[in-house]
């Protein structure tokens, strides 16, 4: 999910509880604090040897051992992230991503799959990220529409 639509959806339901729910229902424990919102930067280099650039807003989150009993609004999530938003430049067009993990969630950087509102809270649905190769994802995407029944089994690189 982009940033801008992200924030949109946050911006529909400022007095809703703000909860984060991965696949299986598990959910980031109340009183979680908004930690760090990071402007992300990669460069990388693919294993069929062509360079890569992106950005990704990146949202930290963490639920300190003196958790309070409650959920963020999504209105105290946007009153942060519109102060950092003045502090550095966060492109609304990238990517947004959640960091977090605990003894419910694997560490990692969650894509954002959905935003759903009901009466009084506002639910962010969480998926692990995936892995690809992206340059087997370019020879696919140049083979298709030919015969690519054996693609899967060439080297990718």
């Amino acid at each position: 999910m982009k940033t801008n639509e992200f924030i949109s959806a946050l911006r529909a339901a400022p007095n809703n509880d703000l909860v984060f729910v991965d696949l299986n229902g598990n959910m980031v424990h109340r009183g979680y604090h908004l930690t760090e919102l990071k402007a992300a930067s990669f460069e990388t280099v693919d294993c069929g040897g062509q360079t890569n650039c992106w950005q990704e807003t990146i949202v930290q989150l963490w639920v300190p051992t003196d958790a309070e009993t409650d959920y963020m609004t999504a209105g105290k999530f946007l009153k942060i992230f519109d102060k950092v938003r003045g502090m550095i430049p966060l492109n609304l067009k990238t990517e947004i991503r959640v960091e977090y993990g605990d003894q419910n969630f694997f560490p990692s950087v969650y894509r954002i799959s959905s935003v759903a509102h009901d009466r009084s809270v506002t639910r962010v649905l969480l998926e692990p990220p995936g892995m690809t190769c992206k340059a087997r994802d370019r020879r696919v995407a140049a083979l298709s529409g030919e015969d690519s029944c054996c693609v899967a089994a060439q080297a990718c690189c």
